[in-house]
């Protein structure tokens, strides 16, 4: 069907609608489910491995208690880009349903815009009150507009507020013919659904996803899936998978799930079930629980899966070598930390996380000067970090009571042409001026502002 054709369609739809009653269980709580790199690089780790305590068990991590889940939907934290006050104008027309709503939004005289739409429709979703009539009277009124994924996922979410599964399958069908996606804003009213109701609810979605197909079906079900592990939902997520299909990147979000309630032993069950049905794991699905183990101090444990990734042929991407590092940092093992980035920059791997845990990572072990002097290494072997590894240099001063010296660092490096991180900039201005440094302080305002003064097109 032509995408003209689909959208006025969609449109006429809309606007015959009223608004439905809400649905009765929205506000029950919902009950828990039950539970390529060279050879150097691999002998680094195996370095790194070798250098720490003796192998323990991978086994021997103990359950912990899943986190409980909010029985209520969170109200959406909203960025003041529209006036408030016609966003309530709105939302009260709209809640007082009367039968000349239409008329009366005429009467704002409103210019609609994506930014709007969306404030207008978290506000109804937070209240839970039907937007159909007012997404069709936007949709009739102002052919032009064209909403975008946001405003998509917002009025999904607002439909299954109020089960209304007929309209949400045109609303998919229109996403899937504009290429957008679905997030897992979208299924959030799912949160609100008592243990026997999300079943059905996530049956119906997943027959909706199924026969629309296209971007909405991909999109979807990742983002299902994805909220139900958000929620501990891990048996309902794995059922989805049952139903469509079993990835490698569907279990990865279980993986991670399982990683923030800190349940290593269900992650690696995850594992297991993987390769049972002929999903491998890729070295993603690794890097999950290696981040989380080393994260929370279970170093032997990380070290144990480091060695399982090289024995089984999976080799570390950056993300490894990141975690990898972060670590030899905190542990101050700074000497193989040097060598294990000299690794990863030849083989073009760069990342700001890594040369911020080396900054830190001086200084935590008392070696500051060390610190300046990766600094300027680096700016010289990876010049898309310089800016920012200059500016967490001069605040670690700042934050450690070195103001002068942290003074120093931003008049250095604007002296090269470097803009630093203006709330670093500003926070070294104010301390400065509280150790009576105002002339220096003085200085750096009038090195920041030429940042900002227009250059010559001549």
């Amino acid at each position: 069907m032509p995408a003209g054709l689909r959208i006025g369609s969609l449109r006429r739809t809309l606007i015959s609608f009223r608004a439905p009653k809400p649905h009765p269980d929205r506000f029950c709580p919902l009950a828990s489910s039950s539970q390529s790199a060279s050879c150097s690089s691999r002998s680094l780790l195996s370095s790194f491995i070798l250098g720490l305590p003796s192998r323990r068990s991978l086994c021997s991590s103990s359950q912990v208690p899943r986190r409980p889940h909010t029985s209520r939907m969170s109200p959406t934290p909203r960025l003041r880009r529209v006036d408030p006050c016609v966003v309530s104008e709105i939302v009260a027309l709209i809640s007082g349903d009367s039968d000349d709503l239409e008329s009366k939004l005429r009467l704002l005289n409103l210019s609609p815009s994506h930014a709007l739409l969306s404030e207008a429709l978290r506000a109804l979703n937070d209240r839970g009150v039907s937007a159909l009539r007012f997404f069709g009277w936007v949709l009739g009124s102002y052919p032009d507009f064209r909403p975008n994924s946001e405003t998509y996922n917002l009025i999904v979410l607002n439909l299954g507020l109020f089960d209304d599964y007929s309209t949400m399958h045109r609303v998919f069908d229109e996403i899937s013919s504009k290429g957008h996606c679905l997030t897992g804003k979208a299924f959030s009213f799912l949160a609100a659904r008592g243990a026997d109701v999300i079943k059905d609810s996530v049956r119906e979605l997943v027959e909706l996803l199924s026969r629309v197909g296209g971007s909405c079906r991909g999109s979807g079900i990742f983002s299902l899936i994805k909220l139900l592990c958000s929620m501990n939902a891990f048996d309902l997520a794995i059922s989805v998978m049952e139903e469509t299909t079993r990835r490698t990147s569907y279990y990865n979000v279980l993986i991670a799930a399982k990683c923030r309630n800190l349940d290593f032993q269900g992650a690696r069950d995850v594992f297991d079930e993987m390769r049972r049905f002929g999903c491998d794991p890729n070295t993603k699905s690794y890097n999950y629980l290696l981040g989380s183990l080393f994260k929370n101090k279970r170093v032997v444990e990380a070290c144990e899966l480091l060695q399982a990734m090289e024995d089984l042929g999976y080799l570390p991407d950056s993300e490894t070598f990141e975690v990898v590092l972060v670590h030899a940092c905190k542990a101050n093992r700074m000497s193989f930390a040097i060598k294990f980035l000299d690794q990863m920059l030849s083989e073009g791997s760069k990342s700001l996380a890594t040369h911020a845990a080396f900054i830190k990572g001086y200084f935590r072990s008392g070696h500051a000067e060390d610190a300046y002097q990766y600094v300027v290494d680096m700016s010289m072997k990876d010049k898309c970090s310089v800016n920012m590894n200059f500016s967490l240099l001069a605040k670690l001063y700042c934050v450690s009571g070195r103001i002068d010296e942290a003074g120093r660092i931003l008049y250095e490096m604007m002296g090269k042409g470097l803009k630093p991180n203006f709330p670093v900039c500003m926070r070294v201005m104010k301390a400065l001026h509280k150790i009576s440094r105002g002339d220096l302080a003085s200085e750096l305002k009038t090195k920041f502002l030429q940042f900002s003064l227009p250059t010559d097109g001549r």
